[in-house]
């Protein structure tokens, strides 16, 4: 199995910079592991690298999906598996950095992902109550052990699934991971900065092309950085007020802050990741694991 590095943690806490860093030093390419970066044409408001970053490391993942078409896990896994191949028979280390934990955990425990769902019976099996669905499931056979029976997506997506569950690997042989943790005061200071820098490089007018040109349903739009405007840009507002820009400002930071709660959850439950409480020692690190036989 080729090296792999990946560097995780919340948002804004660094992990772009280290692994620019890391790219430099050990002769690498970036794969990014992020749900929002994939689309084409959303690019400030996902904090997407900069053309001179990308022409110095090449970087894959970015811009890969039609904002009408959507993403998923199963896509991202493959894709990024072939990325991991080609740049590895280049002779170039692969890092995989990013914050959307289903995105690499796909990757490096190899999972086995449920058959896409039918709209109609999913549809159907949404309309019925929660009993009915009890009901449905002891009829079927299904055995409800591992299901949170008060939780109705989930008997739905079970019947769905004919009862079979997603399975998972071990992890990924011969793979690195880092993790960047940041004092809660110190991110939040990050992620006002950031959101400041995304203003002054024109996030405002982003949404609104994008918006006027997809509308506000596709699935970028979505996305924290952009769905805080919708409000904004209603008929009954009039563009450029101060107080509902800032409004827009305070309500990005906050979802940013809540998305990195989540991550940090997330992350926090993987005992194989390497938490950097010193990333000076970063380059060290990664040079005893390529030096180590598997």
């Amino acid at each position: 199995m080729p090296p792999l590095v990946v560097i995780v943690g919340e948002t804004a806490s660094g992990k772009s910079a280290l692994s620019m860093d890391l790219a430099r030093k050990f002769n690498g390419e970036i794969i990014c592991a992020d749900s929002w970066t994939v689309y084409k044409g959303f690019d400030i408001g996902t904090a997407k690298p900069s053309a001179d970053e990308r022409a110095e490391v090449p970087h894959h993942l970015l811009d890969v999906a039609d904002p009408r078409d959507g993403f998923s896990a199963p896509l991202f896994q493959r894709l990024a598996g072939q990325a991991i191949t080609d740049i590895t028979s280049r002779k170039r280390l692969p890092i995989m950095v990013g914050g959307t934990g289903l995105y690499i955990d796909s990757v490096l425990y190899d999972y086995s992902f449920l058959p896409a769902t039918n709209p109609a019976r999913r549809a159907e099996l949404s309309a019925m109550s929660l009993p009915e669905l009890l009901t449905l499931c002891d009829t079927l056979g299904l055995d409800m052990s591992h299901v949170d029976t008060r939780n109705k997506r989930r008997i739905v997506r079970h019947i769905e699934n004919g009862g079979t569950r997603a399975t998972r690997s071990a992890l990924r042989s011969n793979t690195l991971m880092l993790g960047l943790a940041t004092d809660r005061s110190e991110l939040r200071e990050r992620v006002a900065q950031r959101v400041d820098v995304m203003l002054a490089a024109g996030l405002e007018r982003e949404v609104h092309d994008l918006a006027a040109e997809y509308g506000w349903e596709v699935e970028p739009m979505k996305g924290i950085g952009y769905r805080e405007w919708r409000e904004y840009f209603s008929p009954d507002h009039v563009p450029g007020e101060l107080q509902n820009l800032h409004k827009t400002r305070e309500r990005i930071i906050k979802s940013t802050m809540d998305l990195a709660k989540r991550q940090r959850t997330w992350f926090k439950r993987n005992d194989s990741i390497q938490w950097l409480t010193d990333r000076s020692y970063t380059a060290d690190i990664v040079t005893t694991f390529l030096n180590t036989e598997d």
